[in-house]
């Protein structure tokens, strides 16, 4: 529903007879009110060439009951300059006709944001630490190059230690402590670096 709206009062004084303001001015999108004091009555809307620039009506054709007020919708397309043409309305098949002088406004200035120029570029992530940078913050005297072979001691004891725990012989246990021993030399190594 617009804001705004243009009255017409429709047999008010007689038959056919209306009454409207002779000039009409909006910055966007209006009503025509038809107000009809009297007997059902047809109307017809039209507007020039040059109101119909920036403006179109929901209909031309109208039929008004006795006592009823019908809304047509005026839609309009912004301008930047105002434009100014007229709204013809026909009563009793052109018994009675008036001019209305209708000037549509630019629309009201609407406040402009500044946009700055790192608003346009994407942010950059920040990458996620790889495990290697990950250990090295756990272990800050821990060369990061040295890292990988850190983790391969460390899965290579835990294997070591799983083998000996499942399987009840001298041998494989002894052999599951000399890995475990050269795990534990490779590490010393590796952080003592």
């Amino acid at each position: 529903m617009s804001s705004e709206s243009l009255s017409v009062e429709l047999n008010e004084e007689r038959p056919h007879d209306l009454s409207v303001a002779p000039s009409f001015s909006a910055d966007g999108p209006f009503e025509i009110e038809l107000d009809n004091l009297g007997q059902a009555i047809h109307v017809h809307l039209n507007i020039d060439d040059e109101l119909s620039q920036v403006a179109r009506l929901s209909g031309g054709n109208h039929y008004v009951d006795g006592g009823q007020t019908l809304g047509v919708e005026v839609f309009v397309t912004p301008n930047d300059e105002p434009v100014t043409g007229k709204l013809k309305i026909v009563t009793g098949y052109g018994s009675e006709t008036a001019y209305v002088d209708v000037t549509i406004n630019p629309a009201p200035e609407t406040r402009q944001v500044d946009v700055d120029d790192t608003l346009s570029k994407p942010t950059q992530k920040e990458a996620e630490p790889s495990v290697s940078e990950g250990l090295s913050d756990v272990f800050p005297d821990v060369d990061p190059s040295s890292i990988p072979l850190f983790l391969l001691g460390v899965f290579a004891l835990a294997l070591a230690v799983g083998i000996a725990t499942v399987f009840d012989s001298f041998a494989i246990t002894l052999g599951a402590g000399v890995v475990v021993g050269g795990v534990i030399v490779a590490l010393g190594i590796s952080v003592l670096g």
